[in-house]
């Protein structure tokens, strides 16, 4: 362990070497996508497309609850606001085709002014209170978006919002396939690779705000919100900044799943999705933005790799005696419990975190 701990700290002092391992991880990510189609099939590069989505969603949480402590049951409303909002301006719902350009920024801004709103009548609850009206908030958003139907048909309600604009640039589409080099780009490859740079970008922004002044004064104010006060941080206003900031994370993937998918309806923003997105960033680790990534992509591959637990009961057993989808979401719920009773801190815990579960010891790795 010693010897993994002084070669990570090597790479990362040594500007050549930590050169070197980006241009490595850059090469395995842009091959990434042909390589599972080749091997895994096409249906597995979408399950990656959605993995990156979820990579924004944890993202913009883990600063609401991993940085400023702000439990959010209610998150994944600023996803359905996001998508709702690319829907409606380019779909035939109104007529309306506007740009991607515009939409994405629009959906992000919206739902950050959503994120203001929860934030303001919530500034002095906290715990299981905030978690309460956070809940109620998420299940406002998704009924209002299922009953905005009528007397004028704004969402078109339960049925949801078809035919909905690809990401597009003049005439190349991100929905059609094209041969370049001798390479199939299929739809879901090029998705890849634009939701790959919004990630991209996603982690070097919160990599810059967790080492902010900003970042530094969210961790205060959730480790003692009024030893912060006193130190003369404005708890009111960064905890605004931060329910609008992981809003926007949130809202920008919205419009993103809403492109993509090209359909969006409530019955896809319940409040099983917004525990799913928590749950990636606690087992990934809170606080920690490598982690988040990496619980956000283990959580939704793990799911779609159980469902090979039918056709594995057919080869040994000759018969399936346990449904594939009740056992792959006991398994799922099994894996959770065991990764908390071992791993508490998560996965790959920030440095604050494992040093707060060792007793104030110092932990021997960075993070």
């Amino acid at each position: 362990m010693r010897h993994a701990v002084e070669h990570w700290q090597r790479w990362r002092e040594d500007p050549w070497l930590r050169r070197l391992g980006y241009c490595a991880a850059a090469a395995i990510l842009i091959a990434l996508p042909f390589v599972v189609d080749a091997t895994l099939g096409r249906a597995w590069v979408r399950i990656i497309d959605v993995a990156l989505l979820f990579i924004l969603l944890g993202l913009g949480l883990n600063i609401v609850v991993g940085f400023a402590g702000l439990l959010d049951l209610g998150y994944i409303a600023f996803f359905a606001v996001g998508a709702y909002s690319y829907a409606l301006l380019a779909s035939p719902q109104f007529d309306i085709h506007w740009s991607f350009l515009a939409l994405l920024p629009t959906g992000a801004f919206v739902a950050a002014l959503f994120g203001v709103l929860l934030g303001a009548p919530t500034l002095r609850l906290r715990g299981d209170y905030l978690a309460i009206v956070t809940l109620g908030f998420g299940e406002m958003i998704r009924i209002s978006l299922n009953n905005l139907n009528r007397p004028y048909n704004i969402t078109n309600g339960p049925q949801g919002i078809t035919l909905i604009d690809p990401l597009a640039i003049g005439e190349f589409a991100l929905n059609r396939t094209y041969t370049i080099a001798g390479f199939t780009l299929a739809p879901v490859h090029s998705y890849y690779f634009a939701f790959l740079a919004c990630a991209a970008a996603s982690i070097f922004i919160s990599l810059r705000l967790e080492d902010s002044r900003i970042g530094r004064a969210w961790i205060a104010i959730r480790e003692d919100e009024l030893a912060a006060g006193a130190m003369g941080i404005n708890t009111r206003n960064l905890k605004l900044l931060a329910f609008a900031m992981g809003a926007t994370f949130g809202g920008l993937a919205g419009g993103l799943f809403a492109s993509f998918q090209g359909f969006v309806s409530p019955e896809s923003f319940t409040l099983l999705d917004s525990i799913m997105v928590l749950c990636m960033v606690v087992l990934g680790g809170m606080g920690n933005v490598g982690g988040v990534v990496l619980g956000a992509a283990l959580l939704t591959a793990l799911p779609e790799a159980l469902r090979y637990a039918g056709p594995l009961q057919q080869e040994w057993l000759g018969e399936v005696y346990v449904d594939p989808s009740d056992l792959r979401m006991l398994l799922f719920g099994l894996a959770l419990v065991l990764m908390m009773l071992l791993r508490p801190a998560g996965l790959w815990p920030s440095t604050l975190r494992r040093r707060e579960l060792a007793g104030g010891e110092e932990p021997r790795a960075g993070r």
